[in-house]
């Protein structure tokens, strides 16, 4: 299979190597101690960030923090990429709690620093497909979603795994505006959410996630397009019922239900055979589109059997 060439690349070709050692060097020391404030990260008094580099991680470069944080789909502030980041600088992150209900051992509304307590924040440099056909690689700091899930047990019976965004029409002026069924829910079956590449997000470039990111809390799930990772989450309910998502709810001729990244399945209205790397300039071209975004010898086998064009 054809690589990207934006997947060839790391970090020290595009980075000199005394900056990105320094980095690594950072994160190697002052990061790596429990109990050390990290870059503002929620969850901090408890929480380290893991000094090695993790096996999931793509070696590929990552996009700046200002082509991450400047161009972004997060509908609650408006439906420009500049938006998000123009409307949310009044959102409050802080406190912050998440439900967990439904067929679990321990449910109950738990603080963000419960939830993070003891946890240790890696690094997991991955791919993001969004369903318009553009990409971006972005640094995340999390942990996989797993252990969170493991820590409030899942009951027998448990199939999936539902999720929400807060609901503040006052903070989100998004919310303010017809056309979508607020607040924004998603849902994953529940071998996809317990697999190690589905992390919990709270940061990336080693501090705290910017509103227009998800803050202060996310979903990522860099096999499938970026409407499946859900932003500020509230609420996680453990079912054995498929939940609706907002987008198959509202049109599902054009947004399925597991969203996987594929380049054979077009969208009704465009291709998804070839994509736009965000950054990399007018005159760049287009890549090729790879299944499951480029993770499909660790997530193929979830889908055996069944057919994927039907369940898009």
């Amino acid at each position: 299979m054809t690589k990207h060439d934006w997947d060839r690349l790391k970090w020290s070709d595009v980075m000199p190597k005394t900056a990105y050692m320094s980095r690594r060097e950072i994160m190697a020391g002052a990061l790596a101690l429990a109990g050390v404030t990290v870059g503002g990260l929620p969850g901090r008094a408890e929480a380290a960030i893991t000094a090695a580099a993790s096996k999931w991680s793509t070696e590929a470069a990552p996009n700046t923090l200002e082509e991450i944080s400047s161009y972004n789909n997060y509908y609650e502030f408006g439906f420009d990429k500049t938006d998000p980041r123009n409307n949310s600088l009044g959102f409050k992150t802080s406190p912050w709690s998440v439900t967990i209900d439904g067929m679990v051992d321990k449910p109950g509304d738990y603080g963000l620093d419960d939830l993070m307590a003891g946890v240790a924040l890696e690094e997991r440099i991955y791919r993001l497909r969004c369903v318009e056909a553009w990409s971006m690689v972005v640094p995340w700091i999390g942990f996989e979603l797993a252990t969170l899930l493991n820590r409030v047990g899942v009951r027998p019976g448990a199939k999936y795994v539902a999720f929400q965004t807060v609901l503040r029409p006052e903070e989100m002026p998004g919310q303010r505006s017809g056309g979508i069924d607020w607040p924004y829910v998603e849902g994953l079956r529940l071998d996809e959410a317990m697999h190690p590449l589905t992390i919990l997000a709270t940061g990336l470039y080693g501090a705290a996630l910017p509103n227009q990111n998800g803050a202060p809390i996310r979903l990522v799930v860099p096999w499938k397009y970026g409407f499946k990772s859900i932003k500020s989450i509230v609420r996680i309910t453990l079912t054995d019922q498929r939940p609706p998502t907002t987008w198959n709810v509202l049109q599902p001729r054009e947004y399925g239900f597991y969203a996987n990244v594929n380049p054979k399945v077009d969208h009704p209205r465009w291709s998804q055979a070839t994509e736009r790397r965000i950054g990399a300039g007018i005159f760049a071209g287009r890549n090729e589109t790879l299944p499951f975004n480029g993770y499909g010898d660790a997530v193929a086998g979830l889908y055996a059997g069944m057919d994927l064009a039907k369940n898009y």
